[in-house]
């Protein structure tokens, strides 16, 4: 493939990266930061500089996928000095990697690029990610008994989030090809991306609508965690029976209500972005479409009032 194809292939998919961040923050989506409503001792503009720093590393041409996730990870731990974006570098990374080796736009054609990028994960790949993961400390974190992140690991990146995919959604996605995000966020991400902001709150509730929120889990306990499920498969029912999406006043003050009891279901934001970023990968053109608010002016690098010039 010649370097035209590939910087053609890679600024594509970082506009499509920066797109899908962008969304994460300028919609409201209940118990997350969002440009509406900060929250869990962090806002908005850390998630616009997270998505700013990040995306060099992550979109490295021929880099391994654990060294896109450390380059990403140590760059936005500079910047914010908190854990914004973790998951969402976890879930980018592999897909950038897969990406680069795409010969068409096609679902098909990621889909069997991302396997073969998942199968070749080694053992660099996991100390990458092991030191990444430990630099973020995220919430909730706790100890494995096998392959924990905070020893060296002695298994390839692959198998230590098979291990790990019972009790984290996001280490799942390696174990099953990104079955979630394919199976599940990227439909109903296409099927409502005329409007991507409706979108990525359909993709959100999707998957917050199916299972218990991971990082809830981890920090809250599961009965908490299905209590929120529940109230997400609630709303996802009234909207698919009605044909009608939420309120924004339901939206928001579900919102405020996860976040006065500290309860943030990042796992299932990040797996909208990924599930956004995976659209914009197989329909750049989405990336044409607008996106309210002020992020996506300042990640696509256009110029705002909010910025200064010089």
């Amino acid at each position: 493939m010649s370097s035209r194809v590939i910087s053609g292939v890679t600024n594509e998919a970082r506009r499509a990266y920066l797109w899908a961040c962008a969304l994460d923050v300028v919609v409201r989506k209940p118990g997350n930061v969002s440009a509406a409503s900060a929250g869990h001792r962090m806002h908005a503009g850390q998630f616009i500089t997270s998505a700013l720093v990040s995306v060099d590393p992550l979109f490295e041409p021929g880099a391994a996928v654990g060294k896109r996730i450390e380059g990403a990870i140590a760059a936005t731990r500079a910047a914010v000095e908190c854990n914004t974006n973790l998951g969402i570098v976890l879930l980018c990374a592999p897909l950038a990697a897969a990406n680069e080796r795409r010969r068409n736009h096609g679902d098909d054609e990621l889909t069997a690029r991302l396997h073969e990028t998942l199968a070749a994960l080694d053992l660099d790949d996991a100390r990458a990610a092991f030191r990444a993961i430990a630099l973020a400390n995220p919430g909730g974190l706790g100890a494995a008994a096998q392959q924990d992140v905070r020893e060296v690991p002695t298994a390839d990146l692959r198998v230590a989030m098979q291990l790990a995919a019972d009790r984290d959604r996001v280490a799942r996605q390696y174990a099953n090809d990104f079955a979630d995000v394919v199976g599940l966020g990227v439909p109903q991400f296409i099927h409502h991306s005329a409007t991507p902001a409706t979108a990525m709150l359909a993709a959100y509730l999707t998957f917050l609508a199916t299972e218990p929120d991971s990082h809830i889990v981890r920090k809250h306990g599961a009965a908490l965690a299905h209590s929120v499920t529940e109230d997400a498969r609630a709303m996802v029912d009234a909207w698919s029976a009605s044909g009608n999406q939420p309120v924004a006043t339901a939206v928001a003050a579900w919102d405020e209500r996860l976040k006065s009891a500290g309860l943030n279901p990042g796992t299932s934001a990040d797996l909208a972005v990924a599930s956004a970023f995976v659209a914009a990968l197989a329909d750049p053109c989405l990336c044409d479409l607008e996106v309210p608010g002020l992020a996506w002016n300042v990640l696509n690098n256009r110029p705002t009032l909010t910025r200064r010039s010089g």
